[in-house]
């Protein structure tokens, strides 16, 4: 793939009281190149616990290479390609689930935990266009 059809590609997942912050940003780590930088956010829980929201920013070819790379890692990468319909939006942007638990064991597998959201290249900027090149970006 030469190029990379995105503008951008957000990982984000939140760190719990109940959970250990280093495992949570050890899961996170699964689909980001080596040594990238991590932001977190401290928040509060609506009964006062603490919520560690951890996120990253993909934005070079290479990083998005990296992280479509470790997507199609999935054993549902043709469920997804089916499902763009759905997970792409009117706004470009494409989203999928990923399983928190997983990705700490460093497989890659959809489910909960960890939210991917791309946006999508597209001129004109209409979602059949966003389609098609997320099609094209998973092929």
């Amino acid at each position: 793939m030469a190029s990379v059809p995105f503008h951008y590609i957000d990982l984000r997942t939140f760190c719990y009281a109940t959970e250990d912050d280093q495992r949570v940003e050890t899961a996170l780590d699964t689909y980001l190149p080596d040594e990238f930088e991590i932001q977190r956010m401290e928040s509060e829980g609506h009964h006062g616990d603490r919520i560690i929201v951890l996120s990253a920013r993909v934005e070079t070819a290479d990083e998005m290479r990296h992280v479509l790379g470790k997507l199609r890692e999935l054993g549902d990468i043709d469920q997804i390609r089916d499902e763009l319909d759905q997970r792409v939006d009117d706004n470009c942007s494409f989203f999928v689930s990923l399983d928190k638990q997983s990705a700490y064991r460093d497989t890659v597998e959809l489910g909960e935990g960890i939210t991917l959201r791309a946006k999508v290249e597209a001129y004109p900027a209409k979602k059949e266009a966003a389609v098609d090149n997320a099609r094209e970006a998973l092929a």
